[in-house]
Parts: structure tokens; C-alpha cells; sequence
């Protein structure tokens, strides 16, 4: 299962050094990890987590798979994007692709790098984007308006909760709030239709504060930033970017882990992007672990024992029998899958079960 983060924002933000940032620092540290470039705007990169290291003390495993996410370096946002203006119609498309926005925010000066709007103004930079996000929403709902309003002629029902549904929408629109506050006491169909737009605005949003080396605790800028984060009940981060990018190109873990320390960090601003954008899609992760391999699988939380037996393969879900599961935590203080046992802490769960964030799993089926 694939799950994309889209880094989007204003040109000359810092989203393609962001993102060249994140890929070649991934890159760097594990190169005997799965990393990929798909295409020049979309990279594959490792969550960090301590546990997949800990595990593979523990098995010492032949191969080593850990939980991945992808960001995809959207083209940089102009007003009139949603009319087409600028890469607009590539930004947007690009936008509608991902689970998460990941939207970064200018918060240095520097006369050597031009603002587009011609000044640092995070609140206008902000209100930018999502005006043209909420501008070509509305362009979906007029379109589904159109198609529905056909059926208002014969006198379909259906028809008309979905007029009424659209028209309530685009006026919360129309107020510049953005469709993930759409939270009227919706119908199981209603939510449904609202899901089938797939909409620009109905995403969950990181704001990443961009400032300088001197203000790496933040600025009025950031302050700005995180103000909006907090109204808009979204998650928000500080970092630089330039920064970022010179850690990314330290050739070894050793002298990363050095660099932080002398900056009195544990992690980089960008293991905390990635962890946050895995946080920002609500996803947990469940491990497979032996000799032979460790695996980090990613799930959405409330998934089932069946389900996440499906993320392996699609015939551990269809003969499912049951999962055999420790927990993380047990395995490594009691260090070795016998111990768990004798203990009695390893638990046979069946169908119903949800599996929770760190369970390390064996999965029993038949086909």
C-alpha cells in the first residue's frame, strides 16, 4: 500500500531543496535499504524507527525491509493556479495524487532569494494557496452540481439530497474554509459523495515553519505560522531547510549524529518531517520478524488482523486462520520469542482483532 505526502507552498519556499533534502539523506544513510526515485518529483524514503534496529539485533536477519512513505515535490503555486496560471493545472493534479499536504512556509528574510509576492508575509503566502485549493474545489462541485442537477428533472430523490449536500459544501467554501471542516451531521451516503470528488481541501495539513539558521526555535514568522496551525487544528513544524540539506550531504551517520549533537538535537528537522507525515496519514506499524527477514509493514490505524494479513499478501487475507502476535516491547525486554512464550505473553488473536502499532505478527491461514 503506498501512501503519498504532497510538498506543496509558494516558489522559492525551499520545497525542492526540502525535498532533494530528504531523498539524498535517506539515501546516504541506508543504502542497503529499499530507496527509489520514481520520477524526478516523487521519492520513496525510510521512516526512521528505532524498533526495525532493535529487531535486527535481535534476528539478525538476511534482508531488512523497513516502513517507507513518499513525497512528491509538487510544482510551485501563483495566484490564478486554479485557472491554470503558472504550472497550476500540474500542481493541482499532482495535489489531488496525494493522502497528506505537507505546506511549506517562508519565514526568512534573505534579499538574495525573491519572494513572488515581493515581501515575507507567511499569513498572505498561506491564504494564497488555499484560496486557489478552495478556488478549483469549487470548480469540482459545479461540475458534480451540473451532472446531479440532470437528475432533479425526474424527481430523484437521491438527486436532490445530492444538490442540497453540494449547494450546503460550496457555500462553506465560498467562506474560504476548507472541506475538512465540512462537518455537518452527515449520512453514511453523504460522506461517501464527499469522498468521491476527492477534493483539494479535504486533506490533512502539516505546516512547516522554513527559517533560517539563526532562528531554528522560531521567529515572528514561524509564531504567525503556528498560530494558523493551531485554529486550523492541524500539526506544525520547525526547521531549515538549508540546514537540512547541508546534514543530508554528510557522508556518514557518525558525522550526522555528531552535527546534531553539537546542535543539542536527537533528530534532524527532517527524521521529524518524515515521522510526522507518517503521523499526518494516521498510519501505525506492525512488524514480521526472523531470521530471514524484518519487516515494517504500514497500515492505517483500525485495521483487522485479516486486513493487515492482506498488506503481506492477498492470500494470507482470504485463508486467514489466525494471528499469533507479541508485543514489541516484550520481545525485546525478554529478548528471544521463547521467552515471550514461556511467559505466556504471546497472545493467538482471530479476525476481529485490530492490530496495534508495534505488534510483531505471525500470521497462521489455509488457501
Amino acid at each position: 500500500m503506498s501512501f503519498r505526502c504532497g510538498i506543496v507552498g509558494l516558489p522559492n519556499v525551499g520545497k525542492s531543496t526540502l525535498f532533494n533534502a530528504i531523498t539524498s539523506s535517506q539515501n546516504a544513510e541506508a543504502a542497503n535499504y529499499p530507496f527509489c526515485t520514481i520520477d524526478p518529483n516523487v521519492g520513496t524514503v525510510i521512516v526512521p524507527d528505532e524498533r526495525v534496529t532493535r529487531l535486527v539485533e535481535l534476528y539478525n536477519p538476511k534482508k531488512i525491509v523497513p516502513a517507507t512513505i513518499e513525497f512528491v515535490d509538487i510544482a510551485g503555486l501563483v495566484k490564478g493556479a486554479s485557472k491554470g496560471e503558472g504550472l497550476g493545472n500540474q500542481f493541482l493534479s499532482h495535489i489531488r495524487e496525494v493522502e497528506a499536504i505537507i505546506h511549506i512556509v517562508r519565514c526568512f528574510d534573505d534579499d538574495n532569494i525573491v519572494h513572488v509576492e515581493g515581501k515575507i508575509d507567511p499569513k498572505s503566502d498561506i491564504e494564497i494557496i488555499e484560496t486557489e485549493l478552495i478556488l478549483k474545489d469549487i470548480d469540482t462541485i459545479d461540475r458534480r452540481l451540473e451532472k446531479a442537477g440532470k437528475g432533479l428533472k425526474s424527481g430523484d430523490k437521491k438527486a436532490k439530497m445530492e444538490v442540497d449536500l453540494l449547494n450546503r459544501l460550496k457555500e462553506h467554501l465560498s467562506g474560504s474554509r476548507l472541506a475538512k471542516y465540512f462537518s455537518d451531521d452527515l449520512s453514511e451516503e453523504e460522506s461517501q459523495i464527499i469522498k468521491e470528488l476527492h477534493l483539494l481541501t479535504d486533506k490533512p495539513v502539516l505546516y512547516v515553519a522554513n527559517v533560517d539558521d539563526k532562528n531554528l526555535k522560531g521567529n515572528q514568522y514561524s509564531d504567525l505560522v503556528k498560530s494558523i496551525s493551531e485554529k486550523e487544528n492541524a500539526e506544525f513544524l520547525i526547521l531549515s531547510v538549508q540546514i537540512e540539506s547541508e546534514i543530508s550531504q554528510l557522508e556518514s551517520i557518525e558525522e550526522k549524529k555528531e552535527f546534531l549533537k553539537e546542535m543539542g538535537l536527537e533528530l534532524s528537522g527532517l527524521d521529524k518531517l518524515i515521522k510526522k507525515g507518517y503521523e499526518l496519514l494516521d498510519l501505525i506499524t506492525f512488524f514480521t520478524a526472523g531470521e530471514k527477514e524484518v519487516h515494517a509493514w504500514t497500515i492505517p490505524k483500525n485495521f483487522k488482523a485479516p486486513q493487515a494479513a492482506g498488506e503481506i499478501h492477498t492470500d494470507f487475507e482470504k485463508g486467514f486462520i489466525r494471528a499469533e502476535i507479541m508485543s514489541y516491547n516484550d520481545l525485546i525486554g525478554l529478548r528471544s520469542e521463547s521467552a515471550v512464550k514461556e511467559k505466556g505473553l504471546m497472545r493467538v488473536e482471530g479476525k476481529e482483532y485490530i492490530v496495534a502499532d508495534g505488534d510483531v505478527v505471525y500470521f497462521r491461514f489455509n488457501v
